[in-house]
Parts: C-alpha cells; structure tokens; sequence
C-alpha cells in the first residue's frame, strides 16, 4: 500500500479516459525563515522602510502526472538605517492531474497553481511580519497569467540568452510602495 501512486482520483466507469481532470493533493509550508535582526532599536528608528518584494515559481515532477509548485516570496524593508524585517517563503502545493492535454500542463502548473497557493502565502507572510512587531503586510496581488505570457512572448520572440523556448520560473516584484 506504501508503494501506491498518489492519486486524489476515484475511479469513474462513466468518465474514465475521457475528462481532463486536476486536483489538489497537499499545500504546505516548505521553508519559512523570518528575522528582525535589528530589534529592539529598530522601533526606536521612526523612518519609513523601503520594501522590496520578489516572487518566483519552481515546478517539480514528483511522479507521472503530479507536480509539486512552489511559491517562493522573499520580502525585504530597509532603511538607510538597516534592515527592519526579511521574510522568505516557500509555499509549496502538490498537484494531480488526469488526461490533461501536455500543451495545458505548463500554464495550469505557472498559472492556475500558484493563483491557488497565493492566498495562502499572502497570509503566511503577512503573519510573519506581524509577528516581527510590524503592522502586517499584505502583498498586492499578483498576475500570474500576465507574467507567464509575457515570458512565452519572450521565449517566442528569442529574446532568451541562451536560445531555448522555454520560459523560465516567473519573477517579478509587486509594488513596493506598500509598509
């Protein structure tokens, strides 16, 4: 029993073969580092930080049709006084899927996965700054379906360094403007 594939799926006599199918198997905090380096004095600084905010996804194959995504957000405020507070999070979540065509797999594990997992980090993260002694920090959301295409129009356009079409893992930084 130990041995047996991961499958969220119920046999369907009905619909075997025939539905593309994709669920959720597990979500899960992978690795969480959260530090406040310069407490106390740093509630003594009265400056404003400046945040900065990057976000990537990481796709691994943990066994024919299921993906493990990952979520990584690293957040960062400074000041020219120091750093205020970091926060990194992977947020992982594993995936199954049934009779998804192999052209549909890409967008739904660099799209619809991580639209999925992003409430749950957002939160995570917004918890861990709390926790630092900073009001929480709420992260703007983030179009996952914007940043994929944009990376398949730059694969397409052979703007990539190396010549290869694929894209790689989605990056980007929201608006830093909010503390």
């Amino acid at each position: 029993m130990a041995d047996e594939p991961i499958s969220p799926f119920q046999p369907d006599p009905e619909t075997a073969g025939e539905q593309p199918q994709a669920a959720t198997i597990a979500q899960y905090v992978k690795d969480l580092s959260v530090e406040n380096p310069n407490a106390p004095a740093v509630y003594q600084w009265g400056v404003q930080p400046q945040l900065d905010v990057q976000f990537n996804i990481g796709v691994d194959k943990v066994a024919d049709d299921v993906h493990e995504v990952t979520l990584k957000v690293d957040v960062v405020a400074k000041s020219d006084k120091g750093t205020h507070f970091q926060v990194d999070l992977a947020y992982g979540g594993v995936f199954a899927f049934r009779n998804l065509p192999e052209e549909a797999l890409p967008p739904f594990l660099l799209v619809e996965a991580p639209r999925l997992l992003f409430p749950f980090a957002r939160q995570i993260v917004a918890e861990a700054v709390q926790n630092t002694g900073f009001p929480p920090l709420l992260l703007d959301p983030i179009d996952f379906a914007a940043a994929y295409m944009a990376q398949v129009e730059a694969a397409n356009s052979g703007s990539e360094p190396n010549g290869h079409a694929a894209p790689e893992p989605i990056s980007g930084s929201p608006d830093p403007s909010q503390a």
